[in-house]
């Protein structure tokens, strides 16, 4: 492990309490992709509420909401919301790649 990777160590952060992801880089901005319960994905209104994925191996979805911040806690606006639903698997990496690059 590089001394670059070891000065980040919340570079990734998973919560139990939904299923999804955030990931920090090194330029301070922040991008969460969740699927669960609550989000703008298919998983949003699942009839068994926010615990729909206890005890399961794994929990899928075709899409995913995304929310994107930087390290002073200003939102990025995606023209109608801080929060951008119902991307695909595509759209999250091109995301990703963009907030990897935001200056």
């Amino acid at each position: 492990m590089s001394d670059k990777t070891n000065k980040n160590m919340n570079a990734f952060k998973w919560t139990e309490q939904r299923p999804g992801f955030v990931i920090t880089f090194e330029n301070g901005w922040t991008i969460s992709v969740q699927f669960g319960y609550g989000n703008y994905c298919d998983n949003g209104r699942h009839p068994d509420g926010y615990n729909f994925f206890k005890g399961k191996d794994e929990v899928t979805s075709s899409d995913a909401e995304i929310a994107i911040w930087n390290k002073e806690g200003e939102w990025y606006d995606f023209g109608t919301d801080t929060v951008k639903g119902y991307c695909t698997p595509d759209e999250v990496a091109e995301w990703i790649e963009k907030v990897k690059n935001f200056k």
